[in-house]
Parts: C-alpha cells; structure tokens; sequence
C-alpha cells in the first residue's frame, strides 16, 4: 500500500489512504479496493503500539470525518468487506490465504475508522456516516442504519461460525475487537447509556438469534486460551509457483506501507508477558463482560445477561426451558479449570463473581467440586496481596468469598483440605494448613490491612460477614490462625479505648470553649464497637457449635483472657459475653487444678478433655450468624466503569485518548 514509504511517519502521505479520505467517491468495484487492502504486517497486539499508528493516521481519519457525508467511502469499504465474509467460512476449510488476508485487512481498517469516528460524534451522526447516496442532503432513510446492523450480524456470525484456524485467529480477534469498539460510545458519556441505537441492534432484530452462540463462542475463546499463532502463519504466504493474478497485483503492493509497520513497532516482537497470554481470549472475555453489563431496553431484559444467567453443564441431561430462548450448554469442567487458572486478572475474577451470582447452575457445580482449593487458593493470593490491586479486583475476590462460604457444606469441607508449604504467605512459614485456616488468616489479614489503610466500611463487613458465615463450621483450627482471632479481638481492643480516651480528652478540653464542633467520636466509637460485637459473636459462634474441634481457638482465649475483662460489663456486649466468660472460668479452673508450669501439650491435652465434659446446655444458644450477599440497587453504575475501566486499561488491542474519556477518571481503573 505505497511502495514509496519508508516509515511509519510517512503513512499520512501514502497515496492509498488518502484516496480512500479524498473528496472522490469510490465504487464498491473499484480495483481500489484490491491495492488497498493489499498490506502485510503483523496486527498490533497491545495498546502501545495501536497508540503509534493512530498518531500517523490522525490526518487521514480526520479527513474522511470531513468527506465522507459527502464521497460515502467508509460506506463502500464496509460493503466490499461485507461482500468477502460471505465466502470466508469456506475459504477457511479451502486454506485461502488471500482471501481471509484481504478481509483482515478491510475489517482492521474498518476497525481503525469506527474508533475514531465514534470517539469523535454521536450515534445519530454515525448513522449517516454508514451511507451515501446521491440524493438531496438531509434524505438519509434507513439504510444507514440497516448497514450498521449489517455489519454486527456479520461480525457475530464470523465469531460464532468461522473455524479458529492459525489463519483466521487474527480476523476473528479482529471481528471481536471491533464490536467492543462498536459498544465504546460508552467511555465517552459521564452517564450509563440506557438508549443506545448499536445496544438495540445488538439486543433486538437480526443479532438477537445468534445471543446464545455468540456468548458460548465467547465463553470457549476464554476456555481455550488460544495463543496468536507465529508471525507469518496468518498472513498470505508467496506461494512456489509465484502465485496467480492477485498475487502479482497483491505483492506489488504490499512491500511497501504496511510492511515497514513491522519495523516501525507496531508490529514488534510481542513482550515474553504477552507472548504467554491470548489475545483472543482476553478481548473474548472483555466484550463477554461489555455485553453482560448493557442496561436493559425499556421493554426487554438483556439477553446476553439471560444467557450467562442460564447456560448448564453439558452433563446435565435435563432439557432446556423453552421459556429461555438463550440458554445453551458448556463444559462446566472445562470451565472451571479455565476460571482457577486465570484469575489474576480483573477480569476473569469479575466473570467468576457474574457466574457464582447470577448462575445457579454454575454454582452448584463449583460448590460440589471435590478440588475447592483450586478456585480458592488464587482467590485469597489476591486478598494477601491487596496492596497490589486495585480495590474493585479486590472487591470482587472478597464477595466471591462471602458467596462461597453462604453455604455450609463449603465451610465444612475447607477444614477437610490439607495444604502444605504454601509459600506466597510469608509472614509466617505454613508447612501444613487447612484450607479453613488459611482463608481465616488471609482474611483477617485484609481486615487489619484495611483498619491501618483504607478505612473501608464495606470492605470491613463483607470480610466480618464471611468470618461469621464459617464460624459455626470451623474445625481444627491451626494455631496461627487461632491467635489471629484473638489478635484482631485485641487490636480492635486497643483502637476502641484509644478513641474512647481521645474523646474523653477532648470533651474535657472544650468545655466552656466556642471554638470548631468537635470530631464525632461517638459514630467512630460505635463503627468500632460494631466490628467488636461482629468478632465476639464470631467467636461466641465457634465456641457454641464446634467447642470440642477448636482446642487452639481455647487455648488462644485462656493465654489472652484479660482482654475480655474491660467487656463483660459493657452493656453492648454483655450478653454475648457470658458464653466467652463461661468457657474462660471452665478451663481457667481445670488448668488450676492440674497444677502450675504446664507444658504447651498438657495444656491442649487439658482443654481436649474438659471440651468433652463441658455440658453443652450450660453455653447460651444465640440465633445462626448468616450473611448473604445481596447486589446494591442500579448496580450498572459500578459494573460498567469497571468493565470499561478494564478494557481501557487492558494491554492487547485498542488504545483510547484518555483526554476523551468520560466514563470514569483515569485512576479508577
């Protein structure tokens, strides 16, 4: 595409694009088209380098903005495009080269052209864009719109139908990335979008057969985590006999433009990071997550949402509700493995979440799995390293949490799950642990992570919430985590009489002044007296239902019985008090009269058998701790800056200004 050019500076003077952005209207038969889409690179694969080549090509897209009303030649590009996809899925099973090449090629500069455009007008103005006809300005029919609804069914059924081959992974890579260029009219409004004209098209019409397939291609592309096939295996190859006509047109061409793209780094080297990773399946799950997140049109529900709500194991042999349209099967172990595997990242933990909460079916599944720790282990490396991500990924492990340990026989089996040597905890050495306990100490760890840094109010109760939720289930606890409890009893201990004096100091030295209101001491001693409670019933929980497996959590309480002492007449906590206050008098005086220097041993040995004899109708019973998750109301107006904060910030495909987003600030991803 212009044998002249030598880098990547001179793409602006490059006779082909600025035909195609001239003032000259272009038949859709053209042999234009054929040199044009003539090109050979290796498709930029992260936001650095597409930065790179829209900076060279800001001139050329800003002069198609300004002619195309007028010439229609984005119009005409995206008809020859449409023209050569009706072969592809045969030219794939033929091993066509050229012509999955070519229409690679229009799909990518198609895909350039829409990100400028959509960042740059409103939808209204885009639809015209998508025609020309030569009539009287201001006489635009539908047409305009029948062609963008054109193009998304053809983008979807290339998804959904064309076979992943190493010659078609970069076209259907393309194909989902220029749907989600498609939806991101969103980054650029401050508010959720309710009305959308490319969401009706996508929820209603002519894409809304093709809903299932596309989410369970979606869902596949995520599973399989197929890698970008080499440089060169996905491009045409100069065939030995020299090729034919095309070829000869073909060549001329492309070794000149695009070629030096490869030099210039836009097609460079992949980073060893990205080279482990798949590009089609991260841009797969990002547009999964767009399309999950679209609000609702005023008379239908998402159905992509149904979709991802209903879908079931391809084991499950009982039928389909006709009543749900959308539903479809998967492999559910195919797709937990996938799940345990990626969840490093946002957005594979934000689709866990979506699946835990919104698909039963999914979550019966995960909760009977005999290998639990899979899935959870990766969960709490996130949490252990909070300081690390971003508080929305962190978010999301922890209700992920809360969700899991809403069911009982999943608090139980963790204390059955031995883990040994785990070696990403390193403020102690954990050579053998239960699952339980690691998750306990992971999560007070986030707790007195978030007391000293973030102060998060909601942080704090959804990890309360998932302590309680196991408390009644914990068994041998180890005695690391036993003394964490008790720890984080005494810290907050400690934070209470410290605001309580603080107080006391400052009403003393105000009396009689007119000076500043005084800090409200009274709200943070009751947030605090309200995470004290939270931990006392946590432990009054333990001891009531599964004294008899906790002999660490006892020991733990007798070696720091004072203090307790400051709340057993403290009127907000002297109920739940009097079990804790029965057990530490019990064993307090079993340990007395076995006499002085007991060893560690004789002590547990002491606590086993008095554990036994302890009449269990002694210990008040107080109502089950149990806490479900419940999603807030409007829950778009958190979901949908994140997903798109995610697809902002992901590093494979598309770059954005940020001076021109709207959606959220920079840092909020």
């Amino acid at each position: 595409m212009g044998a002249n050019s030598s880098s990547i500076s001179e793409l602006p003077e490059n006779e082909y694009l600025k035909k195609l952005s001239g003032a000259e209207p272009i038949s859709e038969n053209d042999p234009f088209w054929n040199q044009l889409l003539s090109f050979s690179f290796t498709t930029p694969t992260n936001s650095a380098d597409l930065k790179l080549l829209e900076e060279a090509t800001v001139s050329v897209c800003r002069s198609l903005v300004e002619k195309n009303p007028r010439t229609g030649n984005l119009g005409s590009l995206i008809k020859v495009f449409l023209s050569r996809t009706k072969e592809l899925k045969i030219s794939a099973e033929c091993q066509n080269h050229i012509f999955i090449w070519q229409a690679h090629n229009a799909l990518f500069i198609i895909c350039c052209l829409l990100k400028v455009f959509i960042s740059q007008m409103t939808e209204e103005e885009l639809q015209l864009h998508f025609t020309y006809e030569e009539k009287a300005p201001g006489s635009y029919g539908t047409e305009c719109e029948d062609l963008i609804e054109e193009l998304l069914c053809c983008l979807i059924q290339l998804i959904v139908e064309i076979p992943l081959l190493d010659i078609t992974y970069s076209i259907s890579l393309e194909a989902v990335t220029t749907l989600i260029v498609f939806l991101s009219c969103q980054l650029f409004h401050k508010e959720i979008l309710r009305e959308s004209v490319i969401h009706r098209y996508l929820m209603q019409g002519r894409c809304l057969p093709y809903t299932s397939r596309l989410v369970k291609t979606l869902l596949y592309n995520f599973i399989r985590q197929e890698r970008s096939p080499p440089p060169g295996t996905h491009v045409f190859q100069q065939q030995t006999d020299g090729g034919g006509l095309l070829y000869g047109i073909a060549s001329g061409v492309a070794t000149g433009l695009w070629t030096v793209l490869t030099l210039g780094g836009v097609g460079s080297k992949p980073t060893p990071q990205l080279e482990q990773c798949s590009p089609l399946a991260n841009q797969s799950l990002l547009l999964l997550l767009v399309l999950a997140n679209l609000t609702d049109a005023p008379d239908t529900p998402n159905p992509y949402r149904q979709a991802i709500m209903s879908f079931k194991n391809t084991q499950d042999s009982t039928a389909i509700s006709s009543s749900n349209p959308h539903a479809f099967q998967i492999n559910f172990n195919s797709l937990y493995t996938a799940l345990c595997e990626q969840q490093k990242s946002d957005q594979a933990t934000l689709l866990l979440y979506m699946l835990l909460h919104q698909n039963c079916n999914v979550r019966t599944y995960v909760l009977a799995r005999t290998d639990i720790e899979n899935l959870v282990l990766p969960i709490l490396e996130i949490l252990y390293h909070v300081e690390e991500r971003n508080s929305h990924h962190v978010y999301m492990a922890l209700i992920i949490l809360l969700i899991l340990t809403e069911d009982d026989g999943f608090n139980r089996s963790i204390h059955e799950v031995i883990l040994k040597n785990i070696t990403w905890y390193a403020e102690r050495v954990l050579t053998e642990i239960s699952l339980g306990s690691l998750l306990i100490l992971v999560v007070i760890r986030t707790i007195q992570y978030n007391m000293t840094r973030t102060r998060d109010k909601y942080l704090h109760t959804n990890c309360l919430a998932a302590l309680a939720n196991m408390s009644a289930q914990f068994r041998s606890l180890h005695q690391y985590a036993a003394q964490r409890i008790i720890s984080l009893f005494s810290l907050l201990s400690k934070k209470h009489n410290k605001v309580l004096e603080q107080a006391t100091q400052t009403l003393r030295g105000s009396l009689g002044s007119n000076e500043a209101p005084l800090p409200d001491y009274a709200q943070d001693l009751n947030v605090i007296e309200e995470v004290i409670r939270m931990m006392l019933e946590i432990i009054n929980s333990c001891l009531t239902n599964s004294l008899h497996h906790n002999p660490n959590l006892v020991y733990a309480l007798l070696y720091k019985r004072d203090l307790f002492e400051q709340f057993r007449t403290h009127p907000s906590f002297q109920d739940i008090m009097q079990n804790i206050d029965l057990v530490i008098s019990f064993f307090s005086s079993r340990l007395e009269q076995a006499g002085a220097e007991l060893s560690v041993e004789r002590v547990l040995e002491i606590i086993k058998q008095g554990a036994v004899a302890l009449p269990k109708d002694r210990l008040r019973k107080f109502p089950e701790l149990k806490f479900k998750y419940v999603e807030e109301e409007q829950p778009e107006e958190f979901f949908i800056p994140y997903v798109w904060s995610l697809v902002y910030n992901s590093a494979v495909a598309l770059y954005w200004n940020p001076h021109d987003i709207q959606l959220f600030t920079m840092d909020s991803g």
